[in-house]
């Protein structure tokens, strides 16, 4: 058996490798260099005797061999993974662990918790917070809760329920920022006299203003006055500090806006192309704090 198996130490690179066809990608993954990364992938042809990757100019493609063996690879390593988890959780099958954005954790799932530990007292909740659902390692959680576009490509290994039918975004400012500008301000203005908020390098889950004003059928041009950041949360602390306006779906936010810690800058909202969704493993044996968090979380919002 032992001279059946291949490097194992290679699998793990290679599996991170074929799902970016990117070894740069895998690496940063990894914590590895790219070329530790392609060694890795190497070594795994040489002992396999075949190619796994197509190598071109424009990138890397998984050869038909390379294809089969991602199927086969990732599905051991899932399998493994999740007996692991099991193993180490056993002895305690009261934790639950939650993953999540830093956005949606700290806005909405914070404060919908204390409602759910009412309900099951005996249940201890850990919070794992990843920004992109796309990274998460199916043996860190049990459970995942991502706003998730229908008819994209779902998270390896996961399947969505939406925990919001309807959501709809709106531009929010804080009752300071509205007051400061007079309290109303006009579309016609918001891109022109006021700070609007931009996230940069998203995972694409969240519309752009560009997207917002179009589908509104407003006139758009680049706005003057931006803040941009690659963090969702950041951009939401700014706001509402009265730094700007943001994008802001209505139910994520709801608490803000019922406490008056947020106002719409103005009455127009545009469906989410996002549903917020309890992500669960495909083959995950469910716990019975997962059974409970699920019954919880979809049948009460």
């Amino acid at each position: 058996m032992r001279d059946a198996l291949p490097p194992l130490s290679c699998l793990r690179a290679f599996e991170v490798a074929a799902r970016y066809c990117s070894f740069t990608q895998a690496g940063s993954e990894l914590n590895l260099s790219q070329s530790a990364v392609s060694r890795q992938i190497k070594r795994l042809e040489h002992d396999l005797g075949r190619l796994l990757f197509e190598r071109h100019h424009e990138g890397l493609r998984l050869t038909p061999t390379g294809e089969h063996y991602f199927r086969v690879v990732q599905r051991l390593l899932r399998d493994l993974g999740d007996e692991t988890a099991r193993l180490r959780r056993r002895g305690d099958n009261r934790q639950l662990t939650l993953a999540s954005s830093p956005t949606i954790a700290s806005i909405w799932l914070a404060r919908q918790l204390p409602d759910f530990q009412r309900a099951y007292p005996n249940i201890e909740i850990r919070i794992l917070t990843v920004e992109d659902p796309h990274r998460l390692d199916l043996a860190e959680f049990d459970l995942g809760i991502y706003y998730h576009v229908p008819n994209e490509v779902d998270p390896a290994g996961l399947v969505a329920d939406a925990i919001f039918e309807h959501e709809r975004v709106a531009a929010v400012c804080s009752p300071i920022y509205l007051e400061r500008h007079g309290n109303g301000i006009e579309p016609a203005h918001l891109l022109v006299n006021h700070t609007l908020m931009v996230v940069e390098d998203h995972y694409h889950d969240w519309l752009s203003w560009e997207i917002w004003f179009r589908e509104l059928g407003l006139k758009w041009q680049p706005p003057l006055h931006t803040l941009r950041a690659n963090s969702f949360q950041l951009l939401m602390n700014a706001t509402l500090a009265g730094q700007g306006v943001t994008l802001g779906w209505m139910r994520l936010l709801d608490a803000e806006l019922r406490q008056g810690n947020l106002v719409q800058a103005l009455p127009l909202t545009i469906p989410s192309r996002g549903k917020l969704s309890l992500f669960t493993p495909q083959h995950r044996h469910l716990t019975e704090p997962m059974r409970a968090f699920r019954h919880w979380v979809l049948d009460t919002n």
